[in-house]
C-alpha cells in the first residue's frame, strides 16, 4: 500500500491541482449554503456548485492515479488530461458565475448571455466525454498483473464513460417546452433533469433528485461513479484476502469482479429505465422491484457459485497473488 500511495508524487499535476481547487470550492460552496438563503428552481442556489465541486474532485483524483498505470502513449494521455482539467475549470467557473448572477446554469436560454454560457458548457461537456474516451481506450490497453484489479479498473472506466454519456438524455426539449415553442411562448429553457414533472419540485435532501417524477441525474451519477466504486471493491477484496482463505485465489477475486461489474451495469440500466418512465427513485413500481429482485438473485447465485466451486476445488487457480491494489509490492508467481 505504501508503494501505491508513494506514486502520488507522479500523479498528473494539472488533474491534482484541479482536484485541490475543487476541494476548496466545495468548502466555499458549503459556506454559501449556510450564509446565502437564495433559492433557485426549488433548491439552495449553492447546492449545485457544491455537488459539482465534489464530483469533479473525485473524477480528477481518480484519473490522476489511473494515469500512473499507463505504460505507453503517456505523452498523449498527459496532454488529453491537461485539456480535461482546463475544461473542468471553465465549466465550473460558468456554474459559479451563474450562481453569483442568480441565474440557472443548465438548460438556460432565457437571455443571450445565458444562452452563450450554456452553449459553452454544452461544448465543454462533449469535449470532456471525448477526452475521457481517449483515456479509457488507453487504460483498456494497459497491462495490469492482478486479474481482479485489471477488470475492476477496465469495467469501472467503461461503465463510467457510459454514465457520463447518459447526461445527453437531459439535453432534449421536453414535451411542454416543445408545445410552448409551437405556441410562440418559449419558456427560456431547453432540456430538463426531471421526467414527468417540472424541474424545481419536491426533491430529496442533498442530492436534489425529484421525489415526484423520474430524474435523469440518477443514472448519470450512478454510472459515472463506477470509476471509484469498482476499484475500491477490488481493493476491499484484496484486504479481505488476508483473512478469508477463499479470496486468496486470484481467480476467485477476478470472477467476483466480473459479477460486480455486471451488477453495477445492471443497476445503472435499471435506474435509467426507472427515470425514463417518470418514476421517483424511492417510489419504485412492481416492474422496477421485479427487475431489481432478478438482478439481486442473479448476482447472489453467481457469487455463491464462484465461492463454492473454489472451496470444492472445482477449478484451478490462475492467479495466486494478492490484489495489486491492496499489495502493489507483490508480483504474480
Amino acid at each position: 500500500m505504501s508503494d501505491l500511495l508513494g506514486q502520488a508524487r507522479t500523479w498528473h499535476r494539472p488533474m491534482t491541482i484541479c482536484a485541490g481547487a475543487m476541494a476548496a470550492m466545495a468548502v466555499v460552496s458549503a459556506g454559501g449554503l449556510l450564509l446565502d438563503d437564495r433559492v433557485l428552481l426549488g433548491a439552495p442556489i449553492w447546492l449545485k456548485p457544491f455537488k459539482f465541486a465534489v464530483s469533479i474532485a473525485l473524477y480528477c483524483v481518480t484519473w490522476a492515479w489511473l494515469l500512473t498505470l499507463l505504460r505507453s502513449r503517456q505523452r498523449l494521455a498527459y496532454r488529453v488530461s491537461t485539456g480535461i482539467a482546463v475544461i473542468l475549470f471553465v465549466e465550473y467557473a460558468i456554474i459559479v458565475t451563474q450562481v453569483v448572477r442568480g441565474r440557472a446554469s443548465h438548460f438556460n436560454a432565457s437571455t443571450p448571455v445565458d444562452q452563450v454560457l450554456f452553449s459553452v458548457m454544452g461544448g465543454s461537456v462533449a469535449a470532456l466525454w471525448a477526452g475521457t474516451l481517449v483515456l479509457t481506450i488507453l487504460l483498456l490497453r494497459t497491462p495490469i498483473p492482478d486479474g481482479a484489479s485489471r477488470w475492476a479498473i477496465r469495467l469501472g472506466a467503461v461503465i463510467s464513460l457510459v454514465g457520463a454519456g447518459l447526461g445527453a438524455l437531459m439535453l432534449g426539449p421536453t414535451s411542454e417546452q416543445l408545445e410552448s415553442m409551437r405556441n410562440g411562448t418559449p419558456t427560456g429553457f431547453i432540456g430538463a433533469h426531471s421526467v414527468g414533472v417540472a424541474d424545481g419540485g419536491p426533491a430529496m435532501p442533498i442530492t436534489g433528485w425529484s421525489t415526484t417524477g423520474g430524474d435523469l441525474r440518477i443514472p448519470h451519477f450512478v454510472g459515472m461513479h463506477a470509476l471509484q466504486v469498482l476499484p475500491l471493491l477490488a481493493l476491499l477484496l484484496g484486504l479481505l484476502a488476508t483473512r478469508l482463505p477463499v479470496l486468496r485465489d486470484g481467480t476467485v477475486r477476478m470472477r467476483l469482479m466480473f459479477v460486480a461489474g455486471f451488477a453495477y451495469a445492471g443497476l445503472t440500466g435499471l435506474v435509467t429505465w426507472q427515470a425514463l418512465r417518470g418514476q421517483p427513485l424511492l417510489s419504485p413500481d412492481a416492474w422496477t422491484l421485479a427487475a431489481l429482485a432478478a438482478l439481486v438473485v442473479t448476482v447472489t447465485l453467481a457469487t455463491v457459485l464462484i465461492i463454492t466451486k473454489r472451496e470444492q476445488g472445482s477449478f484451478t487457480p490462475v492467479f495466486r497473488e494478492q490484489s495489486s491494489l491492496a499489495h502493489p509490492e507483490r508480483t504474480p508467481r
